[in-house]
C-alpha cells in the first residue's frame, strides 16, 4: 500500500507532463522533424525545396514549421502570415541572416551589426530606381568588349556564355576596371573557384565549413583574391568622371569600424551581385529563346530602336530602354518564376498568426537553437498564389499579357 501511493503519484505527473506538452504543442505550427538527429528534415527539403513547401502547405496548412540542420524554420505561405512577417516590428532580419554571413564571408558579429545598416544605406543610394541610368553608358560598354573578345563565330552553352559576359562586367564595374582577369588560365581559375562557391553557397551557411572541403577551399581562395586587390580598389579612379564604384563607397564605411574585414564584405558584394545577376539573365534568355515569336518581336522592336545591326556600337539611354517595354516585361516575369532564394526573419517576441500559432525565442541558451523559430518567405512559392498573381508558376500565359500588343502571340514564357 505504501508503494502504490507514490507509484499513482508519479503517474498522474507524467500523464499531467504530457498533456501540458501536447497543450504547449497545439499553440504551435505543426512541426516536420524528419529522422536524423540535427539534420532533421533537411535532405527531404533540400532535395527539392518548393515541392516540399507545397506538399507540407497541403497536409498541415499555411503554416508549419520544419527542422534542418538544427534550425526551426517556420514557412508562411498565406496572406495573413506574410503580412505579418512584412510588417511586424517583432521579427528581425539582420538576427535571421547573422549566422549564415559569418559562416559563408566570415564576417564577426559585432562587425555585422556595426556595419549593416550603413552599408545598406550606401547600397541603396547607390543602386536606387533613379540612379540605375548611370550605370547604362559604363555597363554597355563593358558588355561591348566582352562581347569582341567572344568573336563572332562559334557555339556555348548559354549558361557559360552569360557567365562569361556578366562577371567581368560585374566585377570590374562594381569593384574596379580591369580588377577581373584577363589571362585565360586565370580566368578559369576564377570562375572555378567562384561557382563552386556559388553552388555550395547553401550549404556553407548551414554546415560547419570543415565539412565542405571544396567549398572551404574555394571561399579561402576568393577571400585571398580581394586581400591582394583591396589597396588597389581603394585607390582607383576613373578615367571619365572621377565618379567612385559601390565597393569604393562601401569601404569608406566598413573602415570606420574595422580595416580587416574588407576583403570579406568584397566576397560578399561578389556573391550577392554575380549569383543573382546571372541566374536571371540565363532564364530570361532562356525562356525568349525558346519563343520564336516573342523573340523576333523584341529583335524588331530593337532595331527600331537602334537601327539594324553592324559594325558602329550602339549607346543605350534611359529614354531608349523605355521605348522596348516588352523586355522589361520579360525580365520581370522571369524573375517571378525563377525568384531565387527565401526570405528570412527571426523572431524576437511571441508573435500571433491566425489567432493561434504561437513563435517564441527562449532567451536560456540552452535552449535557444532548439525552441528558436526563424520565419521564412519564399518568393517563388509565393508566385504561385491565384490571389496575387493572375496564373500559377506552371501556365504558359504571363501575368501582363493582357498589356501586350494585340499582334503578339498569346503566350510569352
Amino acid at each position: 500500500m505504501e508503494l502504490i501511493f507514490p507509484t499513482v503519484i508519479i503517474i498522474l505527473g507524467c500523464v499531467a507532463l504530457l498533456l501540458l506538452l501536447q497543450w504547449k504543442n497545439l499553440r504551435e505550427p505543426p512541426c516536420i522533424r524528419g529522422w536524423i538527429p540535427w539534420i532533421g528534415a533537411g535532405f527531404e527539403f533540400g532535395k527539392a525545396p518548393l515541392e516540399f513547401i507545397e506538399k507540407a502547405r497541403i497536409k498541415y496548412g499555411p503554416i508549419f514549421t520544419v527542422f534542418a540542420m538544427g534550425t526551426r524554420m517556420t514557412f508562411v505561405t498565406e496572406e495573413e502570415g506574410i503580412n505579418v512577417f512584412l510588417k511586424s516590428k517583432e521579427v528581425n532580419f539582420e538576427l535571421a541572416v547573422q549566422n549564415p554571413i559569418y559562416r559563408t564571408a566570415s564576417i564577426p558579429k559585432n562587425i555585422f551589426f556595426a556595419l549593416h545598416e550603413k552599408l545598406y544605406i550606401v547600397m541603396k543610394g547607390k543602386l536606387g530606381t533613379f540612379n540605375l541610368c548611370q550605370f547604362a553608358g559604363q555597363l554597355t560598354e563593358e558588355l561591348h568588349e566582352q562581347l569582341e573578345n567572344l568573336g563572332t563565330h562559334g557555339t556555348i552553352d548559354l549558361n557559360n556564355l552569360v557567365r562569361h559576359l556578366l562577371y567581368p562586367v560585374s566585377v570590374n564595374m562594381l569593384f574596379k576596371k580591369g580588377l577581373f582577369p584577363t589571362n585565360k588560365k586565370k580566368i578559369m581559375e576564377f570562375h572555378q573557384y567562384f561557382r563552386a562557391y556559388d553552388e555550395g553557397f547553401e550549404h556553407g551557411s548551414q554546415v560547419p565549413e570543415c565539412l565542405l572541403r571544396n567549398w572551404s577551399k574555394s571561399k579561402r581562395w576568393l577571400l585571398a583574391f580581394f586581400e591582394k586587390n583591396i589597396p588597389d580598389i581603394k585607390t582607383y579612379k576613373s578615367e571619365k568622371d572621377n565618379s567612385m564604384t559601390l565597393m569604393q563607397d562601401l569601404l569608406n564605411v566598413i573602415e570606420t569600424e574595422t580595416n580587416e574585414e574588407s576583403p570579406n564584405y568584397g566576397l560578399l558584394l561578389l556573391w550577392a551581385s554575380l549569383s543573382n545577376a546571372v541566374t536571371i539573365a540565363f532564364w530570361t534568355l532562356g525562356f525568349v529563346l525558346s519563343h520564336p515569336n516573342i523573340h523576333r518581336t523584341i529583335m524588331e522592336g530593337i532595331s527600331s530602336v537602334f537601327g539594324t545591326a553592324g559594325k558602329d556600337k550602339i549607346k543605350v539611354s534611359e529614354d531608349d530602354l523605355k521605348k522596348l517595354p516588352l523586355i522589361r516585361w520579360c525580365i520581370l516575369e522571369t524573375t517571378r518564376l525563377r525568384a531565387p532564394g527565401a526570405i528570412t526573419r527571426k523572431v524576437l517576441k511571441p508573435v500571433k498568426i491566425l489567432g493561434g500559432a504561437l513563435f517564441r525565442l527562449l532567451s536560456m541558451p540552452w535552449q535557444s537553437l532548439k525552441r528558436c523559430f526563424v520565419l521564412v518567405l519564399s518568393p517563388s512559392h509565393k508566385h504561385s498564389y491565384s490571389f496575387l498573381f493572375f496564373f500559377p508558376l506552371s501556365s504558359t500565359l504571363p501575368p501582363l499579357i493582357s498589356l501586350l500588343p494585340s499582334s503578339l502571340p498569346t503566350t510569352l514564357l
